[in-house]
């Protein structure tokens, strides 16, 4: 399973290191991109094909559905059964994609969506 971040500059990269630094072992699943500000949507489409591994599975997650980001990842998946887009990227959604990994493409976009659920809390 390849899962490619891509979220509005820094953030992708800021979260590649915070995979790197607690489970440095599942860094080679990772691929970031980094949206610049005057990228539209086709040249982000273009950089993330550039990404895909040439067969397999892939998760994306991204920083915003309805954004750049989010939109060029949607446009890729449409129509692809091996491609799951899965957006509001927070540390915990990361963390638990990355840790589960190995399992079918639909069981991880599930567990990224409850991790990034489950790791929101707090309030009055």
């Amino acid at each position: 399973m390849k899962i490619i971040l891509v979220a509005h500059a820094p953030l992708a990269s800021a979260l590649l290191a915070v995979a790197q630094h607690v489970f440095p072992q599942c860094a080679q699943t990772l691929s970031v991109l980094d949206v610049a500000p005057e990228w539209d949507q086709a040249v982000t489409l273009e950089r993330i094909q550039s990404l895909l591994p040439p067969r397999g599975e892939v998760l994306l997650l991204v920083d915003v559905l309805g954004a750049t980001p989010g939109n060029a990842a949607q446009a890729l998946a449409d129509g692809r059964t091996e491609t799951s887009v899965v957006g509001g990227v927070n540390v915990p959604m990361l963390w638990r994609s990355l840790c589960y990994a190995h399992e079918s493409l639909s069981m991880l976009a599930d567990r990224a969506r409850e991790g990034g659920q489950r790791g929101i809390a707090g309030g009055p």
